[in-house]
């Protein structure tokens, strides 16, 4: 079961300048370039000069949006879910960058809101597909189109080959605890450090680097001798 990084945002949704889940509280660091952008936004929005704030945004939203979607696949494994997903997490951004606090680099507030997006939206399919169409056959379905309409011009052995190992990848990620999958995708799909990757789930920074480690270490196992 995945870690929910809403332990360490239980008042404010947004997580802004509420204790973790061990009472710690962020501390403040030299603003990074997005984070200075993300003041001059709300600055904007404060004095109501709504058109130019989004215009500044659009900066933000070209910057992140691409290790976004990496993120939010890993979570949700369908490319039409994760898309949705950024989307609905940047609007929520634009919506409470009011909130926003210099406490946090932007770059971790926004993955925690992205995250907390993600969770909630497994947890809606999960309740959808107990009523509907069971998620693999869904997402056989969606595979199965997918190396159909595959690019015209790509050597279809190659692309068998890259599906394999995505496919062997995805299945042994799944099969890490639920910590060491979090820090293993926010690590290595998210490009978080570990010192972020603690502030997103509230845990200690030592053991993001152990969980890691020893996610690290299953996941040699689970693939060795495959190609």
């Amino acid at each position: 079961m995945s870690v929910d990084v809403r332990t360490a945002a239980v008042v404010n949704p947004t997580g802004v300048g509420v204790p973790d889940a061990r009472g710690r509280r962020p501390v403040a660091a030299p603003l990074s370039e997005d984070s200075r952008l993300a003041v001059e936004i709300r600055g904007l929005v404060d004095r109501g000069a709504l058109d130019e704030a989004r215009e500044r945004f659009a900066g933000l939203v070209a910057a992140h949006q691409r290790r976004a979607l990496r993120i939010a696949y890993q979570y949700l494994r369908e490319a039409a879910d994760a898309d949705e997903a950024v989307q609905d997490a940047f609007v929520k951004v634009f919506t409470h960058i009011t909130s926003y606090r210099e406490a946090w680099p932007f770059e971790v507030w926004f993955t925690r809101i992205l995250i907390n997006g993600c969770l909630d939206r497994r947890k809606m399919r999960a309740r959808r597909d107990r009523w509907f169409v069971p998620a693999d056959v869904t997402t056989f379905a969606g595979e199965l189109r997918a190396s159909v309409a595959g690019a015209p011009d790509a050597d279809p052995e190659a692309r068998l080959l890259a599906r394999e190992r995505r496919a062997r990848m995805t299945a042994a990620i799944d099969r890490l605890e639920g910590r060491q999958r979090t820090v293993f995708m926010l690590c290595h799909y998210g490009d978080c450090t570990p010192r972020e990757v603690s502030a997103m789930t509230g845990l200690n920074e030592s053991t993001v680097r152990v969980h890691l480690f020893r996610a690290a270490r299953k996941l040699r196992g689970l693939l060795g001798g495959q190609p």
